[in-house]
């Protein structure tokens, strides 16, 4: 597979987004779900996005982390050369989602990660969302203080506005590699924070970027026209349309089966042409798609 970078690692242009492995209601089961793992490994993929709350309740947190080390352990390749990506800011009370952005919270949660992972430091841990009730430079700067300790490598933050964005990079300096933001053919929210990612030297992380493939509108329907050109799958056009937006973008496309973690892998290796990629950038969004959600 291609590389693309984060930070001083180079990892495969598509990640795999490890969530629906612990959260979904239905999540499979583990031995399903390390294949799903394998499948992605086996097929170039070198960035696993986790987080410690991917899982059903308080009850179980570090579920996610602890089935994708699992999964490493049990793999044929080399693990070290897999950047597992993991989050904290956030609780899960009850199976709700709560903000928890202090700076205590997240040196114990990374702490905690670690140990999940059974690593002795983090490849890169991100700041799940913004605590609206902790100043965003403390949280962040929480995030500098796990750097200069040891118990991660590198940071990046998730779920931000340029503003935000911009404080982090202050804050944190090189230690900040990435930024992980909601971004789809559908769903175009993220397109500022991408280009201030690449202004700064950043890897854009785009969660959900498989949102709205599967709907009606017309930017849908554009990229399942381009797919039947090619006699590929809608999903694996989605991803190579976002490979092509920018070099500093590693899309992390969540999957719970190995077949469409190979189809998402491959988008890698597809190229678009120019007059395709504008017709998938020219159609008008879904009016009835609502923006994933706006700071």
């Amino acid at each position: 597979m291609r590389t693309r970078a984060i930070g001083s690692r180079q990892v495969g242009a598509v990640g795999l987004g490890a969530m629906h492995l612990s959260s979904a209601p239905d999540r499979p089961e583990p031995a399903r779900a390390a294949s799903v793992v394998h499948a992605a490994l086996d097929a170039g993929v070198s960035v696993v996005d986790s987080a410690d709350v991917y899982c059903h309740d308080d009850t179980e947190i570090g579920h996610n982390e602890r089935l994708v080390a699992a999964a490493l352990r049990a793999w044929s390749g080399d693990a070290d050369d897999v950047v597992v990506a993991t989050k904290g800011g956030l609780v899960r009370p009850g199976g709700g989602w709560d903000f928890r952005g202090t700076p205590e919270h997240l040196h114990a949660a990374a702490r905690a990660s670690a140990r999940a992972l059974g690593v002795e430091s983090i490849g890169l841990y991100q700041l799940h969302w913004p605590d609206p009730s902790v100043p965003y430079a403390e949280s962040v700067g929480a995030l500098g203080e796990l750097v200069d300790a040891g118990v991660v490598r590198a940071v990046g933050v998730s779920n931000v506005d340029v503003a935000k964005l911009d404080t982090a990079a202050e804050v944190l300096g090189d230690r900040l590699v990435s930024v992980q933001n909601p971004f789809s053919v559908e769903d175009r929210w993220g397109e500022p924070m991408l280009r201030r990612a690449e202004e700064l030297g950043l890897a854009f992380l785009p969660y959900t970027p498989l949102a709205g493939v599967a709907g009606d509108g017309a930017r849908a329907r554009a990229t399942r026209s381009v797919a039947g050109e090619l006699g590929v799958s809608p999903q694996r056009v989605a991803l190579a349309w976002l490979l092509a937006r920018s070099p500093a973008v590693v899309p992390i496309p969540g999957s719970t089966r190995p077949e469409s973690i190979r189809d998402s892998a491959a988008a890698a290796d597809l190229q678009l042409s120019a007059e395709q990629r504008a017709r998938i950038d020219e159609a008008p969004a879904d009016p009835s798609r609502p923006t994933t959600f706006a700071h």
